[in-house]
């Protein structure tokens, strides 16, 4: 009694709070509305209904303030906004009449495209161009930007130089998906990642092509938990712990205009779940250590907004005994998104995509491993930036379960990830 007497105060007290705060939330945006015209009066009844395709940035920004504004005043206002979002790149805004000129962009055709989407959205602004500033204007807007005391920045965090492999299912996320129909984990099974890409470092405007490189490090752990008939249930559990894999990695990478290159040092190892081993007592004596090193190189080029297309190959550096790897490996993909929206009410950008993943081990004789993902996208900033997906996925080929890797299935998921 005394303890459901506690859970019911914690209940009432966090629904009490969350009233408050609603409360609060509605009283302040009724105060921060603008007062309507007397000559607007008679359409007061309609003015709440705007159609979501006309929203734009301006339609939080009085109308009459910023189109009044003058140019300094505008220049600044849009250069601290895209120092707010895209600081590592030290973007310089110019504005004349209302016309905003664009210096200084990153060669990365993606990022830069999404940093001039980003500006011709903002209220007030008739265009946007970019233009090439001499030596001598960029040292009179010195005062605008950040001079760093070294030629790039640490931990750059909104953006990442190499777009991240969306259908390779050892790419680094954070991801939570309901799998059904692998013949080799069991028929239904949830599979779980934690992972994350974390930049270091980035220099600026580095060699020939004047793009930018990046060194960081990449941690994940995949898991899968077999649901589906556990034999020998000692406490009548509903699921067991299969196998779990942890990858540690370097990448170094590198990209300018529509082309981005990561090399990628890493090492990946495989294990078996206790409760799967007590399940299968025979798994004691047979099995294996899963563990190897290795480099791989790929290279990505972004035919545009919408297709990218990569492929590059990598080499076993060093395998475990127990589970011998042959030297080399290919993986090769494609990438579709269309239709793409800004979700103005959200503040979101979202987009349909849809993934092509292909992978060849000399280990499985080079047979074809296929990876097909298709799903929503939803980001805050337009093309790049930390992402959340929801997904349906299918794959023909092997198990990437580090303990079965030799054995082959198939299978569908549904599920969503987040992260680059």
């Amino acid at each position: 009694m005394k303890r459901n007497s506690t859970a019911a105060l914690v209940a009432f007290f966090t629904c009490f709070t969350g009233c408050l705060s609603l409360y609060a939330d509605i009283d302040a945006g009724e105060e921060g509305l603008a007062p309507i015209d007397a000559s607007l009066s008679k359409f007061a009844d309609h003015v709440s209904y705007v159609p979501n395709e006309l929203l734009t940035r301006a339609d939080s920004v009085p109308g009459d303030d910023i189109k009044s504004a003058t140019d300094p005043y505008l220049e600044g206002y849009i250069q601290a906004l895209v120092d707010m979002h895209f600081y590592e790149y030290r973007v310089i805004v110019t504005v004349k009449d209302h016309h905003v000129f664009l210096s200084n962009l990153p060669t990365n055709e993606l990022i830069a495209d999404s940093i001039i989407s980003f500006v011709r959205d903002l209220p007030g602004v008739k265009s946007v161009e970019v233009k090439n500033l001499t030596e001598e204007e960029k040292v009179a807007k010195t005062k605008y930007t950040e001079q760093p005391r070294v030629n790039g920045i640490w931990f750059p965090q909104s953006s990442v130089v190499f777009q991240p492999l969306v259908a390779d299912p050892r790419e680094p996320t954070y991801s939570a998906a309901y799998r059904y129909g692998d013949k080799v984990i069991g028929k239904q099974v949830a599979a779980v990642a934690l992972g994350d890409d974390f930049p270091m470092f980035r220099w600026r405007d580095i060699f020939r092509w004047h793009g930018d490189m990046q060194i960081g490090i990449q941690g994940s752990v995949w898991t899968v938990f077999n649901y589906w008939h556990i034999p020998n249930k000692p406490h009548n559990e509903s699921c067991e712990l299969v196998n779990a894999d942890y990858f540690l990695g370097i990448p170094l990478t590198y990209g300018f205009d529509k082309w981005s290159f990561r090399m990628r040092l890493y090492h990946i190892s495989s294990h078996l779940g206790d409760e799967f081993i007590v399940n299968h007592p025979e798994y004691l004596y047979k099995r294996k250590n899963p563990s190897y090193e290795a480099i791989d190189f790929i290279t990505s080029y972004q035919f545009s907004g919408h297709l990218r297309a990569y492929g590059g190959p990598g080499i076993i550096l060093h395998s475990d005994q127990s589970f011998p790897m042959d030297t080399f490996y290919v993986k090769y993909g494609a990438e579709l998104r269309v239709l793409g929206k800004k979700l103005y009410y959200h503040r979101l950008y979202g987009t349909p995509f849809l993934a092509l993943h292909f992978e060849n081990w000399q280990v499985r004789d080079w047979n074809l491993d296929l990876f097909i993902k298709m799903g929503y996208e939803l980001s805050k900033l337009q093309g790049i930036g930390r992402k959340m997906r929801l997904f349906i996925d299918y794959h023909h080929g092997y198990s990437y379960e580090g303990q079965f890797f030799l054995e082959r299935t198939q299978y569908g998921e549904v599920g969503f990830s987040w992260g680059f």
